[in-house]
């Protein structure tokens, strides 16, 4: 094989650079005759050239080494030295691309039959560079699909589990049992895993098996069946057994529930349950809930601290209103979107204490619904202890206030928000005028152009009035 190799290199070194170059072209997609100082002095592109591999044509009468990108340099060094003796073996160079996408080429060399020369062919792994890029995409999207189908199938399993009914997946075509759930093998009165194999028929009493039979074959012919009631076989319990038809992977399956009659289904309350009702119970942020008419019909200790009331029992029936908001209008204004839109956030008012405490709230609220009662869950934050210390109320208010005014633009009558920006407007003016007079009512009274009662009833309407002797 040596020598035969020897012979056929020996009759190449009587061919041309041009021809040895034209003749590698046909076997690669680019063959470069190369000088003794590293300048590529022809270029062939092969027969069946990929797209874009005529830029290769533009290396002509340029530095092979220079031609590819730094770190390939050392390669190209190495093809063309080896090359002068033998041919090389095949090594991978990239060449620099004007979009900034390097273009990778499969490279070798061999000694062509001028002084010094080199023949070095190339193939280009541009195309086994996008179809890899594209196995990758592939396999990327693969792999979303794969994990998209598991959390699918752990949510099924999940709702399969956890369901109060009892649930049977049955194989339409010998009518066995394929899978049950744990609330089926508590109906039945059977160990964990034991129902799966049984026939189907078997679960039910001799005497329900022909109109049980009879259901299936009519849910398999037209894709739907009415409800049966059975007895279950064992105890002789009643059940409401409905079933569909289910196509999986090309196979047909029944998914059958079992409900049984007379007996409320067991609700049994899971941990994370636990919890969150005793973070509503014992949270920091006043919990209270109202039915649609907006009256009280539970609340939280954080709620009842926050209106100075000491049991549960204060608040039930009463509006909510009598607790919260500026005016009546914030109240309607939060009920009327919760029935339109069913939820709200960060809607700033006010909270009125039993004894006069008057609190910047925030309330986060969601409509509620239980069969055809509906009720109204609010979340009350107290935002008093996020006011920064030594700065005014009113200062702080403000741009919540504006704000406040904005929202009820288009949701009540253009009378009720000027009543409300009246007294917006009233409590700008009264807070200064208090500051500047140094809390001297009389004064402030002047300022204002108000007589000193006239003030005084102002300043109780907005809770400004604090226990001083009103003599000032």
């Amino acid at each position: 094989m040596k020598k035969r190799m020897a012979s056929l290199l020996d009759g190449l070194r009587d061919i041309d650079a041009e021809r040895l170059a034209a003749l590698a072209s046909i076997a690669s997609d680019v063959a470069l005759l190369v000088d003794a100082d590293g300048v590529v002095s022809e270029v062939v592109l092969g027969v069946d050239a990929p797209e874009g591999a005529e830029k290769l044509a533009k290396l002509r009468g340029h530095s092979f080494e220079a031609s590819v990108t730094p770190e390939s340099r050392a390669k190209a060094r190495e093809i063309l030295s080896e090359s002068r003796e033998a041919p090389t073996r095949w090594r991978e160079l990239n060449h620099p691309t004007p979009e900034g996408v390097d273009r990778p080429m499969l490279y070798c060399g061999f000694p062509a039959g001028r002084e010094g020369a080199t023949v070095v062919v190339g193939r280009d792994l541009d195309g086994i560079a996008t179809l890899q890029q594209r196995l990758v995409e592939t396999q990327r999207s693969l792999e979303q699909d794969y994990w998209r189908r598991r959390q699918v199938e752990t949510r099924y399993r999940l709702l399969f589990q956890v369901a109060v009914e009892g649930v049977l997946i049955v194989d339409a075509s010998d009518q066995r049992i394929l899978e049950a759930n744990a609330s089926a093998e508590h109906l039945l009165q059977a160990r964990d895993g034991s129902l799966v194999g049984r026939g189907f028929v078997d679960v039910v009493a001799e005497a329900d098996r022909e109109a049980v039979e009879q259901m299936l074959a009519t849910l398999r012919a037209s894709g739907r069946a009415d409800r049966v009631t059975v007895t279950l076989a064992g105890d002789a319990r009643e059940a409401a057994l409905s079933a569909s038809l289910l196509n999986a992977d090309g196979a047909l399956q029944f998914l059958v529930r079992l409900t049984p009659l007379g007996v409320e289904a067991p609700v049994t309350e899971s941990p994370r349950a636990r919890q969150l009702l005793e973070l509503l119970e014992n949270g920091p942020d006043g919990v209270v809930v109202a039915n649609e008419a907006g009256l009280i019909t539970g609340a939280n200790r954080a709620f009842l601290q926050l209106l100075e009331l000491g049991s549960e029992e204060q608040v039930l029936g009463e509006h909510v209103d009598r607790w919260l908001g500026r005016t009546n209008v914030d109240v309607r204004v939060l009920l009327s979107n919760l029935r339109e839109f069913g939820s709200l956030r960060h809607f700033v008012t006010r909270a009125r204490g039993e004894y006069g405490a008057d609190t910047e709230v925030e309330i986060s609220a969601l409509s509620l619904s239980e069969g055809s009662e509906h009720h109204f869950g609010f979340i009350v934050r107290d935002l008093a202890q996020r006011q920064v210390t030594g700065e005014p109320v009113l200062a702080r208010a403000t741009p919540k206030s504006i704000q406040h005014l904005t929202e009820l633009v288009g949701r009540v009558p253009l009378k009720e928000v000027i009543k409300e920006s009246s007294d917006i407007i009233e409590r700008l003016c009264i807070e200064p005028a208090l500051g500047l007079t140094g809390d001297n009512r009389a004064s402030a009274a002047e300022m204002l152009g108000l007589s000193r009662q006239s003030l005084y009833v102002k300043l109780r309407r907005h809770g400004l009035m604090n226990s001083d002797s009103e003599d000032r």
